[in-house]
């Protein structure tokens, strides 16, 4: 393991040449002498710049933006040269950042009138001449008309493409793209050719604040033609300089020997030190042939710096196990055996108490692995039920508009089954109106009866509903099931209960029979909807077809009173925990509470960005992001002795040095002299006796490539529980520290070795090429 400071490692005449990402962005002048458009270069590494829809995007369009029924906007939208960003114009001139979108930040495009927008307000366009543009995060849907369908077209098929080949990139390629970008911009006179102050202008863009001494040293080093202008080769040889990791040259070096190469049997070493599941001379030569660049070392069955560097940049070589990236957990188990990704007033896109409602909200919570969303339907004008925030200023969608989202978009990320949460506040007949847009919309998909393979004492497993929806409310006290039990929001009391108390029970129920239509309590079949009022002792047979709603302050009271009967119940019985009412601005509670006790429908706002939904795109980040995480068998079995309270002692030592980081973004793009001082800070994230964090010192005036070799160690007691969350801040000595980026992850996720941590904006999109380089060591007793 590395420690302390680096050693600086200086490259050897018969070194290797420059790594391909480097000599890729290079400004070199055309042979003609004429204007070059240095930009095409990186749409042809794309293998682009012959399509025709994508030259069509490079010599613009104008594109009708539709916000509402009278605001139609004709707007220029041209695709930049370095094929991942695309300008547009504004009405009211703001800063040149604020012109453009990124293909990475694309979460899809539709044709026709696929959005609410376009549904509402695109009735003067025809279909074929539309399409809309949905991101990732909080921003708006762009909905666009053409002038003709063709354009329209080429504009779906282009950024189709574009997003294609974003995704393929590996992050040497992605590296190259990000400084090209910046070098086109930072030569002001675009003549390909680079003096000193357009140098300076380039570092400040890339975060780092260079001593002006040691950047025009470094200048003149490259300056061999002595003109006080860097071109061609120059250029090659100052980024190259640039762009060195003398880290990873060290551990390089530290297999390689005096040759510089890695053998396969060096590799193997590598891969062994590393603790790589599998590692054989066959997955070395593997590796080889996968990430060598040079040719004749691949033949040879070595391994350059280069190909070193583009195994370690690649997801094999990143933190999070790439095995875990696809579904790989057991999925055939009963549904309460799942933390299950879920939503809290999934129809809101803002606050509580005055944001819009929309469906493109549900349409978003499905892009991001949710599946349990809510419906809050109240009696809506016309005999059609509506879903708003009830007696507040948000807006109102039909009823029938939110099914139809669910039908066109709950499986299109995941298959497995989603679960419809009903709020309902409408009298009979618009529950029955409710129940035959269910039935209508989504037909066959719509679990209407239990299942005929399914074990009558157990909910059914994710496997067996892949591609059902549920629906989670009230059941009539009267409806029976198959074997006679009668099916209420409260089982019978039990008999050494008061009889008065049982009385007030019975005339609650009728009560409550009177509100239920029979149409919407049939389709209740495996959640239907309880208040948990006490947790029933061992003998009392769990009735695992019911699904109790919990505030989070009522779920964190049982977790401290009643810890172990807690995780019991939850083994058998869905739980749902919700946020109290007084978030007004839609905040959130922290859901890792929750989980160490089983909860398995832990429900969030996810139009609201923050720590907590970082944790829960963490917990679900793996498993193929389907939605469905198997809890730890602690949390599975019925006779379970775990309290999240109690844990036991240490069973688990993580030890995380944080090495470098690479190309932080700037936070303020406008400002140039606005450069970060990053640190870093590694959170546990667990039962209580787990949760820590650390942080390293601050690095100066430098997000390009900072520097800390700081061990930070925790003690674990849960492990299997364990979320790690890697954050990266802005260090403010007169104010609190500004967010740069983060990546969380569970800890049984987490790769041994030397890593890259991918980092994430807060609104979950990927900072690509920005980066930290770990070593993380996992010691298990």
């Amino acid at each position: 393991m590395l420690c302390g400071r680096w050693r600086s490692c200086r490259r050897r005449p018969e070194e290797p040449p420059v790594p391909a990402q480097v000599a890729a962005p290079v400004l070199l002048a055309p042979p003609d002498g004429g204007t070059k458009r240095p930009g095409l270069r990186a749409l042809k590494k794309m293998g682009l710049t012959e399509d025709e829809d994508v030259r069509a995007m490079l010599r613009g369009s104008r594109l009708c933006k539709i916000r509402s029924r009278t605001w139609h906007k004709e707007r220029l939208y041209r695709l930049q040269e370095d094929g991942l960003s695309v300008w547009f114009q504004r009405r009211i001139p703001r800063a040149p950042s604020q012109h453009i979108f990124f293909v990475q930040h694309i979460e899809a495009v539709r044709e026709g009138h696929q959005s609410e927008g376009l549904r509402r307000f695109g009735g003067a366009f025809p279909p074929a001449r539309c399409l809309t543009i949905a991101f990732k995060g909080r921003r708006k849907n762009l909905d666009l008309a053409a002038a003709t369908p063709e354009e329209a077209q080429r504009w779906v098929r282009g950024l189709a493409k574009l997003r294609a080949r974003l995704d393929a990139m590996s992050q040497r390629e992605r590296l190259d793209h990000w400084i090209h970008s910046y070098l086109h911009r930072a030569d002001s006179n675009q003549d390909s050719k680079m003096s000193f102050k357009e140098i300076k202008s380039l570092l400040r863009m890339v975060n780092v604040d260079m001593n002006d001494m040691y950047a025009y040293r470094l200048f003149k080093e490259c300056d061999h033609s002595n003109n006080e202008r860097l071109e061609g080769a120059e250029i090659e040889e100052f980024l190259r300089r640039l762009l060195k990791r003398p880290e990873l040259e060290e551990i390089f070096h530290r297999y390689s020997g005096e040759d510089r190469v890695l053998s396969a049997p060096e590799l193997l070493e590598f891969l062994e030190d590393q603790g790589e599941d599998g590692a054989t001379l066959a997955r070395a030569q593997q590796l080889i042939h996968t990430y060598e660049l040079n040719e004749t070392a691949k033949q040879h069955e070595l391994m350059t710096l280069d190909g070193f560097m583009m195994y370690l940049l690649s997801p094999e070589g990143a933190a999070l196990d790439p095995a875990h990236a696809c579904v790989f957990q057991d999925m055939s188990q009963p549904l309460s055996h799942y933390f299950i990704s879920s939503s809290h007033n999934t129809y809101l896109t803002d606050s509580q108490i005055g944001g819009p409602s929309s469906t493109e909200a549900y349409v978003r919570a499905f892009a991001q692995g949710c599946r349990c969303v809510e419906l809050d339907c109240w009696e809506g004008p016309g005999g059609e039920p509506v879903i708003y925030h009830g007696h507040t200023l948000t807006s109102k969608i039909l009823f029938r508009d939110v099914v139809q989202a669910v039908r066109d978009h709950a499986f299109t990320l995941s298959p497995y089954p989603v679960i419809l949460s009903l709020e309902n506040h409408c009298g009979l007949e618009q529950q029955a109106v409710m129940a035959h847009h269910l039935r209508a919309i989504l037909g066959d998909a719509l679990v209407t009866q239990a299942l005929d393979s399914q074990n009558a004492e157990e909910l059914p497993s994710p496997e067996q509903l892949k591609g059902r929806v549920l629906v989670k409310g009230k059941k009539l006290p009267a409806a029976r099931s198959e074997d006679g039990r009668i099916l209420s929001d409260q089982e019978e009391d039990e008999e050494e209960e008061e009889e008065a108390e049982a009385a007030e029970q019975r005339r609650r129920l009728i009560s409550q029979a009177k509100q239920i239509s029979p149409e919407l309590s049939a389709l209740a079949v495996y959640c239907c909807a309880t208040r948990l009022r006490t947790l029933r002792p061992n003998p009392v047979p769990p009735q695992h077809c019911q699904v109790s709603s919990l505030s989070e302050r009522k779920a964190k009271k049982l977790i401290r009173e009643a810890g172990n009967s807690f995780v019991r119940h939850n083994t058998r019985q869905l739980t749902r925990v919700y946020p109290l009412g007084l978030r007004m601005n839609s905040a959130n509670y922290s859901p890792q509470e929750m989980w160490n006790s089983g909860c398995q429908l832990v429900a969030l706002n996810f139009q609201t960005p923050g720590y907590e939904m970082d944790l829960n795109a963490g917990r679900f980040l793996v498993n193929g992001q389907c939605g469905y995480i198997l809890k730890p068998a602690c949390l599975r079995q019925p006779d379970t002795t775990f309290d999240p309270e109690c844990p036991g002692p240490p069973r688990t030592t993580l030890t995380i040095q944080v090495l470098t980081a690479q190309q932080l973004p700037k936070l303020n793009a406008e400002k140039p002299s606005s450069i970060v001082d990053p640190l870093v800070r590694v959170e546990i994230h667990g039962v209580p006796a787990d949760c820590a964090r650390k942080e390293t010192n601050y690095v100066l005036n430098n997000g390009f490539n900072p520097r800390w070799g700081q061990t930070l160690q925790f003690q674990l007691r849960a492990p299997e529980l364990v979320l790690v969350r890697f954050v990266v801040e802005d260090y403010d000595t007169t104010s609190p520290n500004d967010f740069v980026g983060q990546f969380t992850l569970p800890l049984n996720s987490l790769k041994q070795g030397y890593r890259h941590i991918h980092l994430l904006s807060k609104d979950g999109a990927s900072l690509s090429p920005a980066t930290l380089f770990v070593h993380i060591c996992i010691q298990r007793f």
